[in-house]
């Protein structure tokens, strides 16, 4: 299974656009990533069971999303190698914001950066 970047559609009136999903080319099964899948139906259930039509990029969600869409842009597919390089970018860039965040003593920033952090690095605890 290859793992892509796809739009999931929600009561065929929302689009939930660069969610990571394996994709098999064999059978043609699509399974959202089990790194974001609860991220997901998080997103769905705020939605509630009329949404309003319109598009929500998951990529600037989810962190972990970002970083695919980002390992997109400087390949064509998702390899190992790109992913881990924009892993590894994200983190960085992350972790000078909390440094400032907590030089500034902003609780609030820092709770969500540590939140961001924790959807990267549960990419590599599941």
């Amino acid at each position: 299974m290859n793992l892509k970047l796809r739009t999931v559609v929600f009561a065929k009136k929302v689009n939930i656009n660069n969610v990571p999903v394996y994709n098999c080319r064999m059978c043609g099964r699509n399974d959202v990533f089990p790194g974001v899948k609860d991220d997901v139906g998080r997103l769905v259930g705020q939605l509630g069971s009329r949404p309003a039509p319109h598009n929500i990029p998951f990529d600037q969600l989810h962190e972990w999303a970002g970083v695919l869409s980002d390992a997109l842009h400087l390949s064509d597919t998702l390899q190992a190698t790109v992913i881990a390089k924009a892993a590894e970018e994200r983190i960085n860039q992350l972790l000078d914001l909390w440094l400032i965040a907590s030089s500034l003593e902003d609780e609030l920033w820092k709770q969500e950066i540590q939140i961001r952090l924790s959807q990267l690095s549960a990419q590599y605890i599941s």
